[in-house]
């Protein structure tokens, strides 16, 4: 007979404290698996009739390959479909008929609300621009296909048409690279971008110049995953792409789709996984360019009433619950997967889509606040399927939720009793630095609470951890390296310039990166050209600026001039990354390091010493050991820790002098434990050393 404790699901085995909210979790997977079930028992155009039930959730989630612009080869013709239930007729326009309505290329209703249109192959040709026009009792609107795949927009009006491409299909060079496969299964190290800002120049840069330019660095840095924002076609170059409007449409303000493919092939080829930023969590409100008010109803993919428009963004939210509405979404999953290559996906404003509220003006202190009625069912099921969906798809995807809630489960197997996700960020540690280098004295900075906050997380859901993302390089924000320089970085970042400013917020801005990616439960995450310290904000073109691309790019020559301390910062954060990847940090303390371990158990870091007067703390993943001296004002000469009784070597010091530092230390010497009787027992001893001044040193165990 099963006891109680075999009853619970896993996700609460492993923690107790959700035991109270079993029933909440346990309706939420049976409410998932329920409408599993409903969607694939549903006759569905995209399988073959009577066989709905012999396929997988990712094989109904194919409505790509059915709805949009196809051209039929086989048939010699072209395919149009269109759902728009509230539609009574359905034109193509554009410049294969002169823009003009045209009884010759009318869709045709055949049920479910569907529309479809059959074309001879010479009705229609490459690059052609079209748009569907949209009839409904009571009016009528000129409506961009919501399965589009193409988008571009006139330079001289500025309107966004469709646009038929039929260019050959890529041939893949490095499709099932086992080199991509195995990229992050051992800590995933992230670098997220943006393909227009990647330029020097003051313009919008190309998916090309990005593959050609910018990924050699990426790779020589050593990420071993690139995440790409702004893939989805959006009108408004200025909302970082997060306005989205055609959400199967490659942005074309970057190039072609084949570009696209192009670059990410070379990514694989060079062993990195490519994610993208994927927006599910709302929509642009245009009706011209996107899905509001598609077939003349307000509620076709959205919610109506109240819930449409969201009260932050000034988008409208999906209306999850719908089947239509999973279909279109679930699909999307699947095309960029099988489309482009892709690896996965960071999930856009996951906190607003799981609860009512949208996560606005809530406080999230304590268990009960995840599940007090606030919680979206609808956006939660969709994000369960979606993973699932992922996963079926690829195996080796990879989904991360940017949620800042804490929902618990979130990251955890679906299986378990979560919903799925590979991964969630660690958003409270930009926050924890920003208010501590805000608020905080250097000298009350406290080694061991920052090595604290830095694990704390919950032991069985992997993050993403980082000290700023593309959020905290935004206008009306700062970069860490701008919180610690400031107006010296412009005149003083100069070998031979420095000032006490500059040389504090150099020690700082390493340290500070490599205290939160060696204590990283999963991945690593840093924004293109946070790494070398990039002197200035982001500030997209628009009508305040005078639409101007100067601060919507990266100054690369800045990190080429090896007379600037921004190309020591990059080789700092290249050899940490080279670390790191090398010695698997992602491994949980051994049986060992925890019955060694003299302080207090971290999730996954062993730390051995923690001396908050001198403000030093050392700490341990596998056979590399950190000690770090946020002492600003104290170098220390023989100072003595205990740790695992060795010989140590220096791998990485943030002091050295070709990382900007002083070069105070001989990293070339060996180091031993000095035996001591008392702790022989416990395998430890002595470890004495000179910790410079606000300085961290990483060696390795060698015997």
């Amino acid at each position: 007979m099963a006891t109680k404790k075999e009853q619970h699901l896993p996700i609460v085995a492993r923690d107790p404290y959700l035991a109270p909210y079993e029933c909440a979790l346990q309706a939420r997977a049976e409410y998932a698996a329920r409408k599993e079930a409903e969607l694939l028992g549903e006759p569905t155009p995209t399988l073959p009739k009577g066989k709905e039930k012999d396929h997988a959730l990712a094989d109904w989630a194919s409505g790509y390959l059915y709805f949009g612009l196809h051209h039929d080869r086989a048939n010699k013709q072209w395919i149009l479909r269109e759902w728009a239930p509230n539609a009574t007729a359905i034109y193509i326009k554009g410049d294969m008929n002169g823009w003009q309505k045209d009884e010759a290329y009318r869709l045709q209703p055949i049920g479910n609300g569907v529309w479809e249109a059959k074309l001879p192959e010479e009705a229609i040709k490459h690059e052609q621009l079209y748009k569907l026009l949209v009839e409904w009792n009571g009016g009528y609107g000129e409506r961009i296909p919501s399965y589009v795949r193409r988008v571009v927009q006139d330079e001289n009006t500025k309107i966004f048409s469709a646009q038929v491409w039929d260019e050959p299909e890529y041939e893949w060079k490095h499709r099932n690279s086992a080199k991509a496969k195995k990229a992050g299964k051992d800590g995933l190290y992230i670098y997220e971008c943006h393909i227009g800002m990647s330029s020097s120049e003051q313009k919008v840069n190309s998916y090309e110049e990005f593959r050609r330019d910018v990924l050699p660095r990426i790779a020589e840095l050593g990420y071993n995953c690139v995440q790409i924002m702004a893939i989805q076609e959006h009108p408004y170059y200025g909302s970082f792409g997060y306005h989205v409007s055609n959400f199967f449409a490659a942005s074309s303000r970057f190039g072609t789709p084949n570009e696209l493919k192009a670059l990410i092939d070379d990514a694989h080829g060079r062993g990195m996984k490519v994610i993208m930023d994927l927006v599910h969590s709302h929509a642009v409100k245009n009706e011209l360019e996107g899905l509001g008010n598609f077939d003349g109803t307000p509620y076709q993919y959205f919610h109506d009433g109240a819930r449409r428009e969201h009260p932050a963004w000034d988008s409208l939210c999906f209306n999850y619950g719908k089947n239509e509405v999973l279909h279109f979404l679930l699909s999307n999953c699947k095309f960029w997967l099988d489309e482009y290559d892709f690896d996965g996906f960071r999930f856009d404003g996951v906190t607003s889509m799981i609860y009512l509220s949208h996560g606005l003006g809530e406080d999230f202190n304590g268990y009960g606040s995840y599940f007090n009625g606030n919680e979206d069912g609808d956006a939660i099921m969709y994000l369960t399927l979606a993973n699932k969906v992922i996963h079926q798809v690829k195996p080796d995807a990879i989904t991360i939720a940017e949620e800042m809630s804490g929902m618990p489960g979130l990251a955890a197997k679906i299986e378990d009793g979560g919903v799925g996700f590979d991964y969630r960020l660690a958003m409270g540690i930009p926050d924890f630095w920003i208010k501590y280098i805000k608020e905080v004295k250097d000298e009350d900075w406290k080694a061991g609470h920052i090595l604290f906050e830095m694990t704390n997380r919950r032991e069985d859901e992997k993050t993403i951890s980082y000290a700023e993302s593309h959020d905290q390089a935004l206008v009306g924000d700062k970069t860490i390296i701008f919180r610690l320089v400031d107006a010296d970085m412009y005149w003083h970042f100069e070998h031979g310039h420095s000032t006490y400013m500059v040389d504090r917020g150099i020690a700082l801005h390493k340290m500070i990166r490599l205290v939160t990616a060696s204590t990283i439960n999963g991945g690593y995450l840093t924004f293109m050209g946070n790494e070398f310290g990039h002197p200035e904000w982001i500030d997209f073109p628009r009508e305040g600026n005078g639409w101007s691309y100067k601060y919507a790019r990266r100054q690369w020559e800045l990190v080429d001039n090896p007379n600037y301390f921004f190309a020591d910062l990059n080789r700092f954060d290249g050899a940490m990354i080279h670390l790191l990847k090398e010695h698997l940090l992602t491994q949980n303390p051994t049986a060992e390091e925890k019955k060694y371990n003299i302080g207090k158990h971290l999730p996954w870091v062993m730390k051995w010493w923690d001396n908050e007067g001198d403000q030093v703390v050392a700490y341990s993943r596998g056979d590399l050991l950190f000690i770090f001296n946020w002492n600003g004002q104290k170098s220390f000469t023989d100072y003595g820790m205990l740790v695992p009784e060795g010989q140590y070597k220096v791998v990485l010091n943030t002091d050295a002098k070709e990382f900007a530092g002083f070069g105070l230390s001989d990293d070339s010497v060996a180091h031993f434990t000095e035996h001591d009787e008392l702790y022989a027992k416990d395998g430890k001893g002595w470890l004495k050393m000179y910790l410079p001044a606000r300085s961290a040193v990483v060696l390795k165990k060698v015997d």
